[in-house]
């Protein structure tokens, strides 16, 4: 029977450089008290014995975990999953946040906290207790949360809060949510649209707000009325519907409405549907989020494609820097995002008396 090999430790790397463990650990930290002929010579020994840091070896110069801690509010999450509906929002973070920390030699840890939880801050106790991360991710609502932002100030370590431009703790992130509405507004005024009317999404996110202040910036840049066009939802499936309702059976239906999310838009689908309305030529449609799921639908959604595994990547490089420079930038970090155009929107139906 063949014998098991022996896993190669900081130990053997140490030896075989002929340094201390203290030296070999603050090679594997990068820790700027290192000449380079000692780099080269410990990274020498690395490579030679094939030896990869384990998350213990790099804990022992006390400094760093290289573990970076994403939040998600579990609620959500969990009932998006057990709906199966095709929300890849998670999916997303983890592609842009893992693939990020492996570049830099880190690790990603995903875990889901309540939002609303009165006992949140010892949820994260018990968290931080157990991880001991170098940084942390919030995502909506939880970047706006006044327990976890405050708790997290202090740690004394970076975080990142997407989806905010709030004043506070952390460094802020946005995925140019006024400037998406614009450009959805803007490629249906250019389409010919005159009375584009607007789903909202839950007042919770500030982004909701940011979003609803970018359509009104489009019409009013282009002399249209907003007025009577406006209508609330919370980012649901049933908000939508009853949305999509109030909009299209008002005294001055709109052409085409913008949806803050993939839910509502496939909710003003339905409606449009029940009403007799074929999209794109009595209604167009434009989406937020660009989820798996409007793709194959017919017709499949114009929609404005969140760039969330772009912007959680960045998160990781601005916590990174931030840990190894000690400075947060304060100014908002944008990721803008694209619109992609399909099948949902056209130019209005002109009529024969028109």
């Amino acid at each position: 029977m063949a014998r098991r090999r022996q896993a190669v430790t900081i130990k053997h790397v140490a030896a075989d450089a002929g340094v201390s463990l203290q030296t070999v650990s603050r090679v594997i930290n990068k820790e700027p008290n290192v000449s380079s002929k000692m780099m080269e010579r410990v990274q020498a020994s690395i490579d030679k014995l094939g030896y990869v840091p384990s998350i213990a070896a790099q804990r022992m110069s006390g400094s760093r975990s290289y573990l970076i801690l994403a939040l998600n509010d579990r609620e959500r999450t969990i009932s998006d999953w057990r709906a199966r509906q095709g929300t890849d929002w998670v999916d997303q973070m983890l592609l842009g946040g893992m693939l990020k920390c492996a570049e830099h030699g880190y690790r990603l840890i995903f875990e889901l906290v309540d939002t609303h939880n009165d006992h949140v801050e010892r949820e994260l106790s018990a968290a931080f207790a157990a991880l001991q991360p170098d940084g942390v991710i919030l995502t909506p609502p939880h970047s706006e949360n006044p327990l976890i932002t405050g708790f997290l100030a202090k740690q004394n370590i970076p975080f990142a809060r997407i989806g905010t431009r709030s004043a506070g703790p952390g460094i802020p992130l946005t995925m140019d949510d006024a400037g998406s509405a614009r450009k959805a507004t803007e490629h249906l005024i250019d389409l010919g649209h005159a009375c584009i009317g607007f789903i909202a999404g839950s007042q919770e996110y500030s982004l909701s707000q940011r979003r609803v202040d970018g359509w009104k910036d489009a019409m009013q840049a282009a002399g249209l009325q907003s007025d009577g066009l406006l209508a609330q939802g919370d980012f649901s499936f049933e908000s939508g519907i009853d949305a999509a309702r109030s909009l299209l059976t008002s005294e001055n239906p709109p052409s085409a409405i913008i949806a803050s999310n993939d839910q509502m838009a496939l909710a003003t689908l339905d409606i449009a549907q029940e009403l007799g309305l074929a999209v794109p030529n009595d209604l167009s449609i434009v989406s937020f989020d660009n989820t798996p799921k409007i793709r194959f639908i017919e017709p499949s959604l114009t929609a404005v494609d969140q760039p969330i595994a772009e912007t959680v990547s960045r998160a990781v490089e601005l916590i990174i820097e931030a840990q190894r420079s000690g400075e947060t930038p304060t100014q908002p970090t944008v990721v803008s995002a694209k619109l992609i155009q399909r099948g949902s929107t056209a130019s209005p139906r002109v009529n024969a008396g028109g």
